[in-house]
């Protein structure tokens, strides 16, 4: 974790003049340096942030107010910071006999602030919840006294994390599990609370801005999807290949507890939809024993989605399961034990993120926990099949090796695609794929859940989702297009985008053709779609022209539903009982 020291000389470095995004800071505490940290940390994460900082105090006045600096700055992110130390003098206030309902009128008043901003901005909001903080008048009795402050303040952050899962585009940092971690002692700097009304330490603010920094990253679909994994005293205590598998610690007895309790958080991340893979220099059946035979492993083969154990470079191989995963070197996480190799990938791949492990084991866990590199902005169903669907890729990398004609690999597929309009129960998956996808997206505009629903009612819209399945197993849901009316019987491309784990298979060529079929459909001669650059979507930059499109002038393309010729495919569609 940088110093404040550090991120102050970073902040001033920074090019608030070309921002990527606007983020608004407020507070009824002081929040200079916050906003100094947070736009350091932007800094140091290659995010060039324009922060506003807002007056002391005056949240209720700048959110309230339709023509206020709030409003005016535009932000794209809302940074909300109501402190402990404010609320509990607004509880003190309180007569006695409504403290009992503090947290549901104080929880309602933060839910219509996120409202107003909603109503008059296009912004995300990063509401921080309360440190805790127990001024002792009722002792231990305060945890079920309904009238005590401890009771109240925490029941008031589940009534906001209860109300931000039922709000679209509201995240919580979780600033009482950061105070919990290392103590309020060091937290809270009372003399500079009382002095400068700033509520964390100088020591802590650095990772409170560092939280801000990767939420708003997982927000704008920056972060980490995949572990690489080391085994030999990563995964296991000792050398399976020197040891044998009766000797790896492993399990109940010994220090085999943290390397077990290590696996389970991992299997925890491959739950929520993390990809586990395996880079091992060994022997492959010999790396491969523990996860089928040892009776305490709790990891097993199924868990992992690419295997690559063999006596090459570990460099070379994670570039291989990239390849096999097609997905940024900057969405990966190496783990090794050993100096020496990780100090070799961070020299070969300057993208990978490569975390210093603790030298004692039992160290592991804690560690990543609190490097927090798995923040997410949103969860669905379709994430917990993610492993069985790279198992299946590196299936089709390996069929492909068979096949001296790329054309003759594809028919062999025997690909199957769905397109249909947006349906209630898909939205959450259309949501998240809207936030998360970069490479192959291209307007690049995100959607929460909410607005999705709102999008698939809408009259001025047609909308279709797309997934494909093949002789291997099925992809779900890998595409999303938006389509907005226009006049003129014109159709603009509002969002186009498309998951790279099915590039290169001829489902671009089959969306274009039911882009036009839909616009013929419903009546619409014409169809404009739009590129607009980031730094990750270069490889769609012509996409619309190699597939049929005219270019127009400012990355603008078009096409003539009636006299648009359609692109060959080995893609066949499903029939539904519309289409018979």
């Amino acid at each position: 974790m940088l110093s404040f020291l550090e991120l102050q000389k970073l902040a001033k470095k920074s090019a608030p003049q070309h921002p990527d995004l606007r983020v608004a800071v407020m507070g009824d505490c002081a929040t200079q340096h916050l906003s100094t940290a947070i736009r350091g940390y932007g800094a140091y994460e290659k995010l060039n942030l324009e922060v506003w900082d807002a007056d002391y105090n005056l949240v209720a006045a700048n959110i309230l107010d339709p023509g206020s600096e709030l409003y005016r700055f535009g932000p794209q992110f809302v940074v909300l910071y109501l402190c402990v130390e404010k609320l509990y003098e607004r509880f003190l206030d309180c007569p006695f006999a409504d403290r009992p309902h503090f947290a549901e009128q104080t929880a309602e008043t933060i839910r219509q602030y996120w409202l107003q901003i909603f109503q008059h901005i296009d912004a995300k909001i990063i509401q921080f919840n309360f440190a805790q903080a127990d001024d002792r008048v009722f002792g231990n009795f305060g945890a079920k006294q309904q009238s005590a402050f401890i009771f109240q303040l925490r029941k008031l952050n589940v009534l906001l994390s209860e109300f931000a899962s039922e709000q679209g585009g509201v995240f919580i940092l979780d600033l009482c599990a950061l105070q919990d971690t290392v103590g309020r002692d060091s937290f809270f700097d009372e003399k500079l609370y009382y002095t400068a009304k700033v509520t964390v330490s100088l020591k802590h603010l650095p990772t409170v801005a560092y939280q801000v920094v990767t939420m708003i990253r997982a927000v704008t679909g920056k972060f980490k999807k995949c572990v690489v994994l080391d085994l030999d005293n990563t995964l296991w205590g000792g050398v399976i290949g020197d040891d044998g598998i009766e000797n790896i610690d492993i399990g109940e007895l010994g220090l085999g507890h943290a390397f077990s309790d290590f696996q389970k958080w991992l299997k925890e991340l491959k739950n929520r939809g993390i990809i586990l893979t395996v880079c091992s220099k060994n022997n492959p059946d010999t790396a491969k024993q523990p996860f089928s035979e040892h009776p305490e492993m709790v990891l097993r083969l199924e868990d992992i989605s690419v295997f690559v154990a063999n006596w090459e470079d570990k460099a070379s191989n994670i570039r291989k399961i990239r390849e096999i995963l097609n997905i940024g070197m900057d969405s990966m996480v190496f783990l090794d034990d050993n100096p020496f190799e990780r100090n070799l990938v961070r020299s070969a791949i300057s993208d990978i993120c490569v975390p210093e492990l603790p030298e004692d084991p039992a160290k592991y866990l804690t560690y990543l926990q609190s490097l927090n590199l798995f923040e997410t902005a949103s969860f669905s169903e379709a994430d917990k099949d993610r492993t069985l669907q790279y198992q299946q890729e590196a299936k089709r990398v390996a069929e492909q090796t068979n096949y001296a004609q790329f054309d003759d690999y594809l028919k062999s597929l025997d690909m199957i695609a769905e397109a249909k309009p947006f349906d209630a129960f898909h939205c959450p998956r259309i949501a998240q794929l809207t936030q998360r996808s970069n490479q192959f997206n291209l307007r690049t505009v995100r959607y929460t859940p909410d607005e999705i629903q709102s999008i698939a009612v809408d009259a001025s819209y047609l909308t279709l989702y797309f997934k494909l399945k093949d002789k291997f197993g099925d992809h779900g849901l890998i595409s999303v297009v938006i389509l907005k009316k226009q006049p003129d019987k014109t159709l603009f491309i509002d969002t186009w985008l498309m998951s790279c784990r099915v590039l290169k298979r001829g489902m671009e060529e089959f969306i274009v053709n039911e882009i036009v079929r839909c616009a013929k459909e419903n009546g619409f001669d014409r169809i404009i779609g739009e590129y607009i650059p980031t730094p990750k979507n270069a490889m769609v930059r012509d996409i619309y022209e190699k597939l049929g499109f005219t270019p127009i002038g400012d990355n603008l393309f078009e096409a003539d539903a009636g006299a648009f010729a359609y692109n060959p495919t080995f893609i066949r569609k499903e029939e539904t009982d519309h289409d018979a």
